[in-house]
């Protein structure tokens, strides 16, 4: 297994302000069916399920002969944050790389906005690191949240543990918008702040090496993960009291409720993000937990749900991923009334045992035994990261050890699984029949969705693939650690050139290892 690069690293500082924008309230069910178009979310829709409806996707493309290749742009160094398209822009968090918006200098978090048609950078929002350092704000990771968009608003969490509503045109329209006027970088290129909302300062958030949290919004709410977590000793929870969860006005930036349901019991840090969903016709927001809980909530009152505790009964924790208790990474699936969800750790800590379940949703209270509709995991399953995919009966989900499963929706039972020889990070995704899946050895490999493993071809896209392929307006968007490509059908070569390298097939099918 290769050495892994540092994952989940900290955040940092900000303030609250407030004002109210013309920002449009879209029902969870109207999200949830927009899977063709705009990708406007992590997962495409508050429900977080990595599906798409795009199609004509290409499975193969060549980055030297430019098969299938619309554009690239270099990014910075690294590079965690997923694309968002929407209104012909593309979005996504990384590193300053002193390129893309000249005249900033140094490490610094940022999220880009570059033309969707040429890749194009249209302006770029620049943050500074936290003061305090690797314990909070980890050099050189950037922006890893991916952002949440609605209207001409768009929602992220930053490196400096902020949840910043942006305005979409940054200042490419002459104008600062919103209460807040003292952007440090405001030239035309530049990103326009709306208002920040400070969990360090407002809440006491204690980021735990970095602040991670993909937004997600219902109604005129937005939901996030804190990360708050231990200090730099990994032995003691500096803000015990401090929240994991909260619910945000979208227009003001003010407070609306927040949860500490994991309390002191937090492992390591609260760096998942949330999910919405309806579930039995009313909604639920899903939250991960710090404490390897999953939890949800009645979205506008923040009243607990139910809750279901994903680490086996006696599981240990112990520090440096040597125990057999986990944390969770992963974003909740919620679908047809269900819940998806697997346990997992930092990187770092190494392979060790993983559990994913299907919990029903339907039920109340602590619902460990009475929630639980079946569970993958023991000998067939590892740590992972991944958010599962869900369509025709069939999950996919990967985990760190660097396989790829597909299983029966309804049981849980095994139909086949891949082997990529690399460690995965990112999510499998399906659109247009196929499957798509990255891994850190800078491959993606594309299977035909099918109970029965078909691998249609594997692509060299030259770096590390910490993040998940997504779909929009016909184009195909990934970013390696490095770069962010646009793939098309039809651009770049001829069709009668060489698409993909060989490769020596990696199956293994049936239902067990």
């Amino acid at each position: 297994m290769n050495k892994r690069l540092p994952i989940l690293r900290a955040y940092g500082v900000g303030c609250v302000l407030a004002l109210v924008v013309a920002v449009p309230v879209v029902s969870a069910d109207q999200q949830t069916k927009a899977k063709r178009g705009d990708w406007r979310m992590w997962g495409g829709s508050p429900d977080r399920n990595m599906v798409s409806d795009e199609t004509g996707i290409p499975a193969a493309w060549d980055l030297a002969t430019k098969k299938n290749i619309k554009w690239t742009l270099e990014l910075g160094s690294q590079t965690y944050g997923n694309p968002v398209i929407v209104n012909g822009k593309v979005l996504v968090g990384t590193n300053n790389n002193g390129t893309l918006r000249p005249g900033i200098e140094g490490d610094k978090g940022v999220m880009v906005c570059v033309d969707a048609k040429t890749g194009k950078l249209l302006w770029q929002i620049t943050h500074d690191k936290l003061p305090t350092g690797r314990v909070n704000d980890w050099p050189e990771q950037g922006i890893c949240s991916t952002p949440y968009v609605e209207g001409d608003r768009l929602w992220y969490v930053s490196n400096r543990c902020e949840l910043v509503c942006a305005d979409l045109q940054g200042f490419l329209d002459g104008e600062n918008d919103g209460p807040f006027k003292d952007e440090k970088y405001n030239k035309k290129i530049d990103g326009d702040f709306i208002w920040k909302y400070d969990m360090i300062e407002e809440l006491g958030v204690f980021p735990h090496n970095l602040a991670t949290s993909s937004p997600v919004g219902y109604g005129d709410l937005i939901f996030l993960n804190t990360s708050n977590g231990v200090d730099e000793g990994h032995l003691d929870l500096p803000v015990a009291d401090a929240p994991d969860f909260i619910a945000v006005h979208k227009k003001t930036g003010k407070l609306a409720w927040e949860s500490n349901a994991p309390a002191d019991k937090v492992l390591h840090g609260s760096w998942s993000s949330p999910a919405v969903g309806m579930v039995a016709g009313k909604p639920q927001v899903v939250f991960s937990g710090g404490d390897g809980w999953c939890y949800s909530f009645e979205p506008k009152t923040g009243k607990l749900l139910w809750k279901f505790d994903l680490n086996p009964k006696g599981s240990v924790w112990e520090l440096g991923g040597r125990g057999t208790k986990n944390n969770i990474i992963a974003t909740p699936v919620i679908y047809k009334d269900r819940v998806y969800l697997c346990v997992g750790q930092d990187p770092e800590h190494g392979e060790g045992p993983g559990h994913l379940y299907c919990i029903d949703a339907t039920k109340r209270g602590d619902i460990t035994k009475t929630g639980r509709v079946w569970h993958f995991g023991d000998e067939h399953f590892n740590r992972s990261m991944s958010t599962v995919a869900i369509a025709d009966g069939l999950l996919y989900i990967s985990d760190l050890s660097g396989y790829l499963y597909c299983l029966d929706v309804a049981t849980g039972k095994q139909h086949w699984r891949y082997d990529t020889f690399a460690a995965i990070w990112g999510s499998p995704y399906v659109v247009d029949g196929k499957v798509f899946l990255g891994d850190e050895d800078g491959e993606i490999a594309v299977f035909k969705h099918d109970k029965v493993m078909k691998e249609l071809a594997t692509n060299d896209i030259r770096n590390s693939v910490y993040t998940s392929p997504v779909a929009s307006n016909g184009t195909l968007y990934i970013t390696n650690r490095r770069m962010l490509i646009a793939i098309e059908a039809g651009q770049g070569k001829s069709k009668t050139e060489p698409i993909a390298k060989s490769t020596t097939p990696k199956k293994e099918s049936g239902d067990s290892k």
